[in-house]
């Protein structure tokens, strides 16, 4: 059986980190790279946020095409993924939320209520429509709402795998006034050795140096999110 192994030695892992240091010099990025790019800090005017959480880009029995986002219109390979998964990322959305302690939030089935109610109201609304009104309907600063492209289990263990997890979400902070996106985040990664792939370090730090299931890549996708909403504006932030 053919398998991958992470190797874990401090004299490996020290050379790797030199060789990442000199190619992160270089212009060229990697794919999931580009998908991680840095989001710009959340205006200072946002104090209650709506957060209607993460919806499945294809329905359960569909299958897997190129589409794009109902919100920002960029592009993802995208496949059903599980409404446990989409739950359970929208709850640790959620939850993570809480403690940075930053926002005034209304809760995922608040929103969620709202959202129902709208579609099964008034079916023609557009997705971006929906979620205005459901800024406007707790007079929120924003919504935070975002689609689950991908949600690949690892088949292996963790220091021995045949395929690698992978999962792909975005994140978008809408203001309910205008619809516009005032901050959005991407995560889209497939998680490779770093004998495939040496721009991965960070990803290969958190994870502990194994192969993670889908789970704990997403939670590492949504650390980094949530620590880019938690920063603070370095504008004066005053609402257009």
């Amino acid at each position: 059986m053919h398998t991958r192994f992470l190797g874990t030695g401090i004299f490996h892992i020290v050379l790797l980190l030199v060789l990442t240091i000199m190619i992160g010099l270089n212009a060229g990025c990697s794919y999931n790279r580009q998908r991680q790019r840095k989001a710009k800090p959340v205006p200072r005017f946002v104090k209650k946020v709506a957060v209607v959480g993460f919806r499945s880009a294809r329905d359960q029995g569909s299958s897997p095409d190129v589409i794009r986002s109902a919100i920002s219109g960029g592009a993802f390979n995208a496949e059903p993924v599980p409404g446990s998964k989409v739950d359970w990322l929208t709850q640790q959305l959620f939850d993570r939320l809480i403690r940075i302690d930053r926002y005034n939030l209304v809760s995922p089935s608040q929103s969620r209520g709202v959202y129902s109610t709208l579609v099964n109201s008034q079916s023609t609304l557009s997705e971006l429509e929906i979620l205005k009104r459901i800024g406007n309907a707790f007079s929120a600063d924003g919504v935070l709402a975002g689609y689950l492209y991908r949600w690949r289990e690892r088949e292996g263990t963790d220091y021995a795998v045949r395929t690698p997890a992978s999962v792909a979400y975005d994140l978008y902070l809408i203001r309910p006034s205008d619809g516009a996106v005032i901050w959005k985040g991407v995560f889209d990664v497939t998680q490779k050795s770093l004998s495939e792939n040496l721009l991965e370090m960070d990803t290969f730090i958190e994870g502990g140096g194994k192969w993670m299931t889908a789970d704990r890549l997403a939670g590492v996708g949504l650390n980094r999110l949530i620590k880019e909403l938690s920063k603070p504006s370095v504008s004066r932030g005053s609402q257009p």
